[in-house]
């Protein structure tokens, strides 16, 4: 193993390594070994990162290689394009400032009480990490004080602006400091987002690490179609292939609808999300994927952005990207952890010039495959293996994931392996449960207790 890559071969603090040492990190990722000594150093950094590099991590080291926990006001500031990548940074925070003792972190995002963060405010936080239109919305109510800010982290800056957040971020970079660190995180570096680095960084140190995993993980398949083929392409592959999850991506709002209701008019466990959701809609359609209660997940580049997804079996592009580098970012979905992947492009004639832009990108021709080759399987599609039962309890009712494996074992004496993902959020729980032992289980926990108390649920 190269010194280079281990973290002790950084300036980092030995409570700081010894920490990461219980986390299991030792060996720095590509993004980090390229960014972290410049982090380090106090420069400001443009990192080309995708979800899933180790990017949080990167820049969570930088801001607690400067902390100070004695003192209490606002020393980082993390901007986030989603409620649910903020609470996924500060999650991740929390577990690099463990060896620091009473480190706050504060997620101020859409979705809460305003006047309950404004109360959370006033008893002081060292790391805020935020939405940029609900920090914005404190910003003028006077209710931040940035005077002490040393870091300001513009995480995903790309879907930043994809969703509109320009003027935001403007008004946010402006409030801080002039003497700062800022380090920018993008998936691509496309105009917009060089913009943006040139008016908030000062003579930043570029990184880019382009692959997310290695492509060899990757068995990856590109399909010619003529246009009016695109929906039943989609539908031959799955059934054939047969992945117990997959991602597909199209390229607008409409596009996702229609692929969405032509593959739930033929059988398939299908989702769809898009940007105009509610935010609650939203992480009940996210909370069903991840745990496998639904088998294939539609959505836009735009949506899918900044999700935490570690299981994808397959990755499918019903469209291709417009520019390489999202196409590289779309399949690193799947293939993850060590795990085999699949990855399948559908290509119409008016499409091969951005196959082609993929290719001379990538340096290696694609991998083509004739869809005809494939039989006509007389299959059907495959169900999603589980089925979430919703529970009215969460954190604020003192549930825990634990209370809910011993009521369903113990108690109601299910198979320990016929439950899947737990998520615990404020208000409510989802719980994954195998589809031949679903009903059972909800008749016993319905006709008991969890904890010595009843909750109301239903089924997904």
């Amino acid at each position: 193993m190269s010194t280079s890559l281990l973290f002790s071969s950084t300036a980092l603090s030995r409570p700081v390594l010894d920490n990461l040492d219980q986390l299991g990190y030792t060996q720095m990722t590509p993004i980090q070994a390229q960014s972290l000594p410049a982090i380090l150093q106090g420069r400001d950094v443009i990192a080309q990162a995708m979800t899933g590099s180790g990017k949080t991590a990167a820049f969570g080291l930088g801001i607690m290689h400067t902390l100070k926990p004695a003192w209490f006001g606002t020393q980082a500031l993390v901007l986030c394009p989603t409620r649910e990548l903020a609470a996924q940074v500060a999650q991740e925070l929390r577990r690099l400032a463990r060896h620091a003792g009473n480190v706050k972190v504060l997620v101020l995002a859409g979705g809460a009480s305003l006047e309950r963060q404004i109360d959370s405010l006033r008893h002081g936080a060292h790391i805020i990490v935020a939405t940029p239109g609900r920090f914005c919305d404190h910003l003028r109510r006077n209710t931040v004080d940035l005077s002490g800010l040393r870091t300001l982290v513009l995480d995903e800056a790309d879907r930043m602006l994809d969703m509109g957040f320009h003027d935001d971020m403007a008004e946010i970079a402006k409030a801080c400091p002039r003497k700062r660190q800022t380090l920018l995180f993008s998936a691509t570096y496309p105009d917009n987002v060089q913009r943006i680095a040139a008016r908030f960084l000062h003579d930043p140190v570029e990184v880019r690490v382009e692959a997310l995993v290695p492509e060899s993980r990757i068995e990856e398949h590109f399909y010619e179609i003529e246009e009016d083929q695109r929906l039943a392409a989609v539908a031959r592959l799955l059934v054939h292939f047969g992945p117990v999850s997959t991602l597909a991506f199209c390229n607008t709002k409409a596009q996702v609808h229609e692929l969405a209701e032509f593959l739930e008019q033929r059988g398939f466990s299908v989702l769809a999300l898009h940007g105009d959701l509610e935010q609650r809609d939203r992480e009940d359609i996210l909370v069903q994927f991840a745990n496998q209660s639904c088998s294939v997940l539609v959505a836009t580049d735009v949506a899918a952005r900044g999700l935490d997804m570690h299981s994808v079996d397959a990755v499918l592009n019903a469209e291709l990207a417009a520019q390489p580098q999202v196409h590289v970012h779309r399949i690193g979905r799947t293939g993850r952890g060590g795990a085999k992947g699949l990855a399948f492009s559908l290509v119409a004639p008016h499409e091969r010039h951005r196959a082609q832009r993929i290719e001379d990108y990538r340096g290696t021709p694609l991998p083509w495959q004739r869809l005809e080759s494939l039989p006509r399987s007389p299959g059907r599609p495959q169900e999603a293996p589980m089925i979430t039962l919703c529970i009215q309890g969460g954190k604020k009712n003192k549930l825990r994931a634990g209370d809910l494996v011993g009521a369903l074992t113990k108690d109601a004496g299910l198979p320990f392996d016929s439950l899947g993902k737990i998520d615990v959020f404020d208000f409510v729980t989802f719980v994954a449960l195998k589809r031949s032992i679903a009903d059972e289980a909800y008749d016993k926990l319905a006709n008991g207790t969890i904890k010595g108390r009843r909750f109301k649920m239903r089924f997904m």
